[in-house]
């Protein structure tokens, strides 16, 4: 599991704004035309088409697309009955996961009231607003009053993830456990550890699949269900046995499956000796499992087991369910959320385990090849694939249930358009970064006294993307550490114009001679170059001594970039470089070139230029679809720039017939398919998403991401130095702590 301290957690919540989630426009708002149609006298007119037909809401609203995430703080995580307002972290934080993984709009709402019901009386009285409503971290038993009332008094969906989550999720596994381990749901004899909401509400799940009644066992803090009890609660006299068992102990003898929601290590390794063969375990309680991972598997060799920590095969993951549920129910507005549209979702979570599981995912969980089997039970949380698979199986199980509003009619459309919600690679920073996890390498931090480069080189120390080594002062650099309060222990510290490094700068003086002395350079001049950082930090790397080099916090793009040709050299095969920009973006990434170097391309220099951005993208496990932009269209002007790049599409189209490039054409008409294909059917791109664009000079592409970067809500990573030998990566000046640590995880993988 990832490293933080409880500053980086509350840090991380303050920030610049305080919080996780916000509000933002979707309509043009700039003009007081724009502010008429958006309230007064405007909006007049959906509120009363709304009034003739209420359906009208979804329509002319945000309700279709927005769920109410609502808890009363009396079952917070693992911290207890903490009240409405201390869970408001925990409520931002579920729709911050709502948003990133299914694009639903989250308002989160905290209840200060325990009374089942005053809680429903408000719940009923704000549900207007939303098409779905998230019930969360409410205490038994009072959740299941309050989930079955909303259920029958409402006609949006409603779940309480705290019970049906977990259910749903484990679920998927158990269908995939017993398969695997060849035993069946009808036969199996299960052991439940707890008897709170996520407990009763996986139990039901498991019955409904096919798993006996008879069969089960379950156990609360007081000991077995048993029917001879008088101390038990309606909802736990649902699971009272008459088998002859007084103990957790005495329950796991022969047992084939182990549930466990309850606490840490109650499980013993004599316990699961004692279960049949090839027994299954399931220790959910978080952050630590009724027995250890590792205990465990040491204790049965045939044993399949899952826990709820990312860092153990088999995670049981909310995440893994709710986002997508919720997405398919609201996208056929769903009256609810029935037990067809859960065990729908089960199913179909346990169908993509099977699947060929795709390298981003591998990638993502430092795997070479993830594949169905006992330690691959249920998909990875990062899959992208769980949105076109659990959404849509959920909504056709909303419609042949009888329950969908609005049924969907062209299912490969509708999985176009979940794949457009959020981008098909739009978890590509995150794989990135754990490519970087999977083999890193030694990165040479320039401006090494910098407290925002030493703030990134603690991140990618602590999470495993790099090895950093710091150029610096040694006194200034323990001072900014021991200022700061930075974890740094064991990082080579390297004073380059130190006495001690003189050897070392002579050394790589002479291969810097020997490369230079016929281009005007003398060995003194070298000497004295290997006195500025960029060009010892570039030599290190140059001579194996480091893999990858970083600069430019605090110094100009050009003051960095001389120094890396210098010594580590272009690529002889084009002799050509370029700067990239990667944008993150709704809609997917999306690459801009050139953005840093090249002033005034000539059409070979742009045809380079196109080269060495599509070798790039396709390192990021990305088929270039590139657009050569201008003012023009199509040779629609024949002067100027657009004269340029109508050339090299030419060169590119007849040497290069296997790139997806056409050009030149305008900014609307390239990002626009649906436009482009009306107006040029005869282009090269089609009706394919362009994710490249290559500018014909350095200042459109240079303003171009800037633009997108400040007004138009990207993530800009780079500038992504093309056509070096070695990983040699720029920062922007004064760079932020994020965009330092982006650009590393570039140049590891570069490196690699």
């Amino acid at each position: 599991m990832a490293k933080f301290t409880k500053e980086d957690a509350l840090r991380y919540h303050e920030g610049k704004r305080p919080g996780k989630i916000e509000v933002i426009p979707t309509k043009p708002h700039s003009t007081q035309l724009d502010l008429s149609l958006a309230y007064s006298p405007g909006v007049a007119e959906p509120c009363l088409q709304i009034e003739a037909n209420p359906n009208d809401v979804y329509k002319y609203t945000a309700k279709g697309n927005l769920v109410a995430v609502i808890s009363n703080g009396t079952a917070v995580l693992g911290l207890g009955d903490i009240g409405a307002e201390a869970s408001k972290p925990v409520m931002e934080g579920k729709g911050l996961l709502f948003k990133i993984f299914a694009d639903i709009d989250v308002f989160d709402i905290e209840v200060d009231s325990k009374d089942v019901d005053e809680f429903v009386k408000i719940v009923k009285g704000i549900a207007p607003t939303f098409g779905g409503i998230n019930l969360e971290d409410i205490k038994a038993p009072e959740c299941f009053a309050i989930e079955d009332r909303l259920k029958k008094e409402l006609d949006i969906p409603i779940m309480h993830d705290d019970q049906h989550g977990t259910a749903i999720i484990s679920a998927a596994g158990l269908l995939n456990a017993v398969e695997i381990q060849k035993k069946k749901l009808s036969d199996i004899r299960i052991v439940v550890n707890g008897a709170g909401a996520s407990a009763v509400a996986c139990t039901r799940l498991y019955i409904a699949l096919g798993v006996k009644k008879k069969n089960i066992i379950m156990l609360d803090s007081k000991g077995v269900i048993h029917k001879s009890r008088t101390d038990l609660s309606d909802i736990k006299k649902e699971f009272v046995t008459s088998i002859n068992v007084k103990t957790l102990e005495d329950a796991m003898d022969g047992a084939d499956m182990f549930l466990g929601l309850s606490v840490a290590n109650v499980l013993k390794p004599s316990m699961i000796k004692s279960m049949a063969d090839r027994p299954i375990v399931f220790a959910l309680a978080n952050p630590n499992p009724e027995i250890a991972y590792e205990l465990a598997m040491k204790t049965r060799k045939d044993l399949v087991m899952a826990t709820g920590r990312s860092d153990h095969p088999n995670q049981v993951n909310n995440v893994l369910g709710f986002p997508f549920i919720f997405r398919g129910a609201l996208d056929v507005k769903a009256t609810g959320i029935n037990e067809e549209m859960k065990i729908a979702a089960v199913k179909a979570l346990a169908k993509l385990a099977k699947e060929d599981v795709p390298d981003i995912v591998n990638t993502a969980y430092h795997e070479m090849n993830l594949s169905y089997g006992k330690d691959y039970i249920i998909p990875k949380p990062l899959d992208p694939r769980l949105l076109t698979v659990v959404a849509p199986a959920v909504a056709k199980a909303a419609m042949d249930s009888g329950i969908a509003k609005a049924p969907i009619h062209n299912w490969e459309e509708y999985k176009n358009l979940l794949e457009q919600r959020l981008g098909r690679d739009n978890k590509l920073l995150r794989a990135l970064t754990d490519k970087a996890k999977r083999n890193p390498k030694r990165v040479v931090f320039a401006e090494g006294a910098n407290f925002k480069v030493l703030k990134a080189a603690q991140t990618v120390l602590h999470e495993g993307i790099a090895v950093p080594i710091l150029l610096g002062n040694p006194e200034h650099i323990h001072k900014v550490i021991q200022e700061n309060d930075l974890d740094l222990d064991g990082v080579p510290i390297i004073n380059w114009r130190g006495a001690e490094e003189r050897s070392r700068r002579e050394e790589y003086a002479k291969i810097l001679f020997r490369k230079r002395n016929r281009k005007g350079l003398t060995y003194n001049e070298a000497v004295d170059k290997m006195t500025n950082r960029n060009y010892f930090g570039a030599m290190m790397v140059e001579t194996g001594e480091a893999d990858a080099f970083i600069s430019g916090s605090t110094s100009k793009y050009a003051d960095t970039i001389k120094p890396a040709i210098q010594t580590v050299g272009i690529k002889s095969d084009i002799n050509h470089i370029a700067g990239m920009y990667l944008l993150m973006t709704k809609q997917g990434p999306i690459f801009f070139s050139d953005t840093t170097v090249n002033p005034r391309p000539d059409a070979q220099t742009l045809v380079d230029t196109t080269l060495l951005t599509a070798e790039a993208v396709r390192k990021f496990n990305i088929e270039p679809v590139i657009a050569m932009v201008s003012y023009s269209n199509f040779g629609s002007i024949r002067d100027g720039s657009p004269v340029r790049v109508q050339k090299a599409v030419e060169i590119l189209h007849h040497e290069h017939p296997e790139l997806i490039v056409d050009g030149d054409i305008q900014m609307n008409f390239a990002l626009n398919p649906e436009l482009r294909t009306k107006m040029f059917p005869f282009s090269k791109l089609g009706w394919r998403r362009v994710n490249t664009i290559i500018f014909p000079n350095l200042s459109s592409g240079n303003i171009a991401y800037k633009m997108m970067q400040e007004i138009g809500g990207a993530e800009a990573i780079g500038p992504i130095l093309l056509g070096m030998n070695k990983s040699i990566h720029i920062v922007p000046l004064e760079s932020s702590v994020r965009e330092i640590v982006n650009m590393v995880t570039i140049a590891v993988v570069d490196a690699q």
